[in-house]
């Protein structure tokens, strides 16, 4: 689906958005995982989904976080044909998920967490859609930098009940499954290299498990920026400077467990590492 397509109206009433959110948040501070909403809502549509990342999102807000930035999602074409879907997702970035790099991380943070590597662009001007292009983005970019990002999953990936998997609704209902981001490594000008080549190895207890190059991200990682301030246009938002925006992963996602330490390698551009330590909420709440 192109940014210029029709897309289906929202299903969900707005007076289940609330408790949908709240829902989320229990999840996410228990550890116990909620049903797919999808199951719930058999008609849900990409409007619902986001609908409800909103509300989750306002939630937080209102009990005191700050934005800090944006995430993108599914932007690797395997990663889109293996949930069924023609384009990226996205949700938002909050204060609270940031985690100095070469240290521990408590997995206590987390109910069923996995990492990835990535880029992100810290912005030094706004980008205001709805004709933002790759240009207009390495245009706004102060620095570009290494990344990790976890995620989670406060909804089931499987679905207890049916056994079948989630769907793109769910993540995108999750905040796209985001729940931490480590920034290591060197921060460049966006123009000091050619940044579809920029390559990470990610190195967990010394096995290299994912390796990846930047051009899997849309052929180029910016190409993700300047899609996700396209998308937010119809809805009033706008990607902000001061913002880090991450811009989608280009290796799948590798599992973590209690003591595991990883060392993301991205070359020229750096090294960091960290250590997971203690347990998942999720395990904590089977336990």
């Amino acid at each position: 689906m192109t940014e210029h397509e029709p897309r289906p109206p929202r299903t969900i009433p707005d007076n289940d958005l609330g408790a949908l959110a709240a829902q989320l948040e229990h999840a996410e501070a228990s550890g116990q995982q909620i049903a797919p909403l999808s199951e719930r809502y058999p008609g849900m549509t990409f409007a619902d989904a986001y609908a409800v990342q909103r509300a989750w999102v306002d939630h937080k807000l209102k009990a005191g976080r700050r934005v800090r930035g944006h995430k993108i999602g599914l932007t690797s074409r395997a990663m889109q044909l293996a949930s069924q879907i023609t384009e990226p997702d996205y949700g938002t970035l909050l204060d609270s998920m940031f985690y100095e790099p070469n240290g521990d991380i408590p997995l206590s943070d987390f109910v069923a967490p996995k990492v990835e590597v990535e880029l992100a662009f810290l912005l030094r001007s706004d980008l205001r859609g709805p004709h933002v292009t790759l240009f207009d983005v390495l245009r706004a970019t102060e620095y570009v930098t290494p990344a990790a990002e976890i995620i989670d999953a406060r909804i089931q990936r499987v679905s207890a009940a049916t056994g079948k998997p989630r769907r793109v609704f769910d993540t995108i209902s999750d905040n796209a499954a985001n729940a931490g981001v480590i920034v290591g490594g060197s921060a460049v000008k966006p123009d000091a290299l050619d940044l579809r080549w920029a390559a990470a190895l990610c190195i967990r207890n010394g096995v290299i498990e994912e390796t990846g190059v930047a051009a899997g991200v849309l052929g180029h990682p910016a190409n993700g920026i300047a899609w996700l301030a396209n998308r937010l246009a119809p809805h009033g938002e706008f990607l902000k400077a001061g913002e880090l925006v991450l811009a989608g992963s280009f290796t799948r996602p590798v599992d973590i467990a209690s003591g595991d330490v990883f060392t993301f390698d991205y070359g020229p551009l750096g090294t960091f590492s960290c250590r997971f330590a203690g347990h998942a909420r999720g395990e904590q709440s089977h336990g």
